[in-house]
């Protein structure tokens, strides 16, 4: 099988007003499988979050990755999503969250370092157009000089895959290490500065707002892929997707999967 380019398909924006964590774990779970389906043609979604969050990887343990009694006092809600990789700290506002739902063609043959070096290349030219010296750091990091400033992970489902990033705008570095064991036992010795060392928000590096930055990002997409029309959720789609927020994501099964 010949291996598809960006150029090949003709992709979809959608960019909804803030939702809830729980509700965006759904919406990637719904959106790839309509694109594995053909039912969605290759898509681009940034997210707006409604309310704060911590994101683990489908294979964390809760317990070893969140103090969750530290999340509870903050009203931080913990949610789990459907593809691997590390703990996520959200706030609105603060965050550059995405997810592209490409066609398992773009990815063919390719290990996973290959495909997130793909799946990354268009936003780090976008960071490059905004003054910021970024690379791919294998296997799912996107680091600059000044320290990290995103994590990727990925998720191949039937014919498509999905790849979803979440990037540091701004950040509490203090009230992350409170509900973050893993942020704390690396940098406990180190203290908060080393902290907002490691993970290097965008608005320190640019100067510019949030809005800004995603409005370069959608042109740098637009710009190297040959388009990008907006595709908003259809109503089978949401309606699928509160459904599964309601009856999977939001329930401590799920969350607790792996105590």
């Amino acid at each position: 099988m010949t291996r598809s380019t960006w150029h090949d398909h003709a992709w979809q924006l959608v960019h909804e007003p803030p939702q809830s964590p729980a509700l965006h774990m759904a919406l990637d779970d719904v959106l790839v499988d309509e694109v594995s389906a053909g039912r969605r043609g290759p898509t681009l979604r940034i997210w707006e979050w409604a309310s704060p969050a911590v994101v683990i990887g489908r294979f964390q343990s809760l317990r070893n990755e969140v103090d969750m009694e530290a999340a509870r006092r903050h009203g931080i809600e913990v949610v789990r999503r459907i593809s691997g990789g590390g703990a996520m700290f959200i706030e609105p506002g603060n965050t550059i969250t995405y997810s592209i739902f490409a066609p398992i063609g773009m990815v063919e043959g390719m290990g996973f370092e290959q495909a997130y070096a793909l799946m990354d290349a268009w936003v780090l030219a976008a960071l490059g157009e905004l003054g910021i010296q970024a690379w791919y750091q294998p296997l799912n990091d996107i680091a600059s000089p000044a320290g990290k400033i995103a994590g990727a992970a990925q998720a191949r489902r039937g014919k498509a895959v999905l790849h979803h990033v979440t990037m540091a705008y701004d950040i509490d570095a203090d009230k992350m290490l409170q509900v973050l064991r893993i942020g704390r036992e690396k940098l406990s010795d180190k203290g908060t500065a080393s902290a907002q060392k490691r993970v290097d928000p965008l608005r320190s590096q640019t100067g510019l707002a949030r809005e800004a930055i995603i409005a370069a990002f959608v042109d740098s997409f637009r710009r190297r892929h040959g388009g990008l029309a907006p595709g908003p959720l259809r109503a089978d789609e949401l309606e699928r997707a509160h459904a599964m927020a309601r009856d999977k994501f939001s329930t401590e099964a799920w969350t607790a999967l792996v105590p």
